[in-house]
């Protein structure tokens, strides 16, 4: 399960996942998101909030986890990766070579910080 909130007043998406993501987590996420860019022309950011990453439920989720990135990132000035899971460092680094958001890996308790980042002018 994905929980999604919206910052209407600061243009962030904050994304908690609950166990391992599903196909209709994303699009759900989508259905949230989608909106939000089209009145906004974009978002400050996006926020991943979790204490470890849950992994996929399935490969098709894999799919749509990958298709909702590519249909995505251009929208995004900012992703904040808010954890303490260890992997993060290095696929912080693998997607910033494909994804046009600037991408920054916080500690779990830092959610604060990453918000005031995304809001941060460049």
């Amino acid at each position: 399960m994905l929980s999604i909130e919206m910052g209407r007043k600061d243009g962030i998406a904050l994304l908690e996942p609950h166990g391992p993501l599903s196909k209709e987590d994303f699009v759900s996420a989508a259905r949230q998101i989608d909106p939000m860019i089209e009145e906004r022309g974009g978002l400050a950011g996006l926020i991943i909030h979790t204490d470890h990453f849950p992994g996929w439920e399935s490969f098709g989720a894999l799919v749509s986890h990958i298709r909702f990135v590519k249909n995505h990132h251009k929208h995004l000035r900012k992703i904040a990766i808010v954890t303490d899971a260890k992997e993060v460092g290095a696929r912080e680094k693998m997607a910033s070579h494909f994804i046009a958001a600037k991408i920054r890996h916080f500690k779990y308790e830092q959610l604060e910080a990453a918000k005031l980042w995304i809001q941060e002018e460049d």
